[in-house]
């Protein structure tokens, strides 16, 4: 078990956990943020639904996955009753129902009045923005929401505050025996440091021993594409790049690539570079996240493309003023070439 240790009068001591005041809290806190869950495979995830009906219950929230996976979501403190089994039959109940639906009953059944309240109209749409490099494949992520749906193949996230041993014993048990579906125990710790909350987010994972899944022969195998380029660590592809474009938007790109690595020197950016044929891709990322406000293409010139859904989350009031300096409306991957040093600062 971890624990925050602070220094008090020559002694070190733990940090109490303050806890959350009610599951409402953790609740929100998950539907806005949750990047902030270390889950396995460390996939990218978007929510699609907050209290979303199936069935005879309603789960907490429903996502998706870059790749189709569909992700369901259940939410309890230890103190409630129902975090020691009933959240395990709980969130199975969920995928039961789920498994067998046509994606577009799904959509337009269920999810219709959540997508209302969201500023997305279907999973494709959510789905394509959690892609900041142009890799996006339509016909591949319905392909992987279908197989989802059809074969049962779901990831089932438990989150809690704190993960109760018998809790901890069944997740690993069902983790052992289970074909296609990934279980995630998560717990969220939160800890009171002056005027600032910290969050300690930790995957919990039993022992038990991981086999192979084989693959269902009745269900058909995703749509084949070629492999996505990865996010690698760093500014070299990029600046490798930068060398072999030609002359004249030479001086563009290393003035947007010294601006980028301004920021990650002064801890407000992570960069990653992604190769592209020829040219290559850098993701200015908020630290701690997948996701940047902006991303830096050498594409016959240098320019960034802005991504709403990371201001209205991050810095919502940067948008006014972005459109009044651009004179666009800041949507989803708005593309600026040359971007004017007011622009980035």
């Amino acid at each position: 078990m971890s624990a925050i240790w602070r220094r008090e009068s020559d002694e070190w001591r733990p940090l109490l956990p303050s806890g959350f005041a009610n599951e409402a809290a953790l609740h929100d806190l998950v539907a806005d943020a949750p990047h902030l869950l270390p889950l396995s495979g460390d996939p990218s995830l978007v929510v699609v639904g907050r209290e979303v009906t199936l069935g005879v219950g309603r789960a907490d929230l429903l996502a998706v996955e870059a790749d189709g996976r569909l992700v369901i979501i259940e939410i309890k403190l230890k103190s409630n009753a129902d975090a020691r089994r009933a959240v395990v039959a709980q969130v199975l109940m969920y995928a039961a129902f789920m498994k067998g639906i046509a994606p577009d009953a799904l959509q337009s059944d269920i999810l219709r009045p959540h997508f209302a309240q969201l500023p997305f109209d279907s999973l494709e749409q959510a789905a394509s923005e959690l892609d900041q490099t142009g890799t996006f494949d339509a016909s591949v992520f319905s392909a992987g929401v279908a197989q989802s749906l059809a074969a049962g193949w779901f990831r089932l996230v438990l989150v809690l505050d704190q993960a109760p041993p018998e809790l901890v014993q069944l997740v690993g048990y069902l983790e052992s025996i289970s074909e296609g579906v990934v279980l995630d125990l998560i717990t969220v710790s939160a800890y009171d440091l002056g005027d600032e909350q910290i969050l300690v987010p930790q995957r919990v994972d039993p022992e038990h021993v991981v086999t192979e899944v084989p693959r269902r022969a009745d269900v058909p195998p995703l749509a084949s594409s070629s492999p996505k380029p990865m996010p690698l660590a760093g500014t070299g592809p990029f600046e490798e790049a930068v060398e072999r474009a030609p002359a004249e938007i030479q001086a563009t790109l290393r003035r947007l690539l010294n601006w980028a690595q301004g920021l990650e020197e002064r801890n407000l950016a992570s960069l990653r570079s992604v190769h592209r044929d020829e040219r290559a891709i850098l993701l200015v990322w908020l630290p701690g996240e997948k996701a940047g406000l902006v991303t830096i293409w050498n594409d016959g010139g240098g320019s960034v493309s802005l991504w709403r859904s990371v201001f209205v989350r991050t810095a919502w009031e940067l948008i006014g003023p972005i459109e009044s300096l651009t004179g666009k409306a800041l949507g989803q991957g708005t593309a600026i070439a040359d971007p004017s040093p007011e622009l980035l600062d």
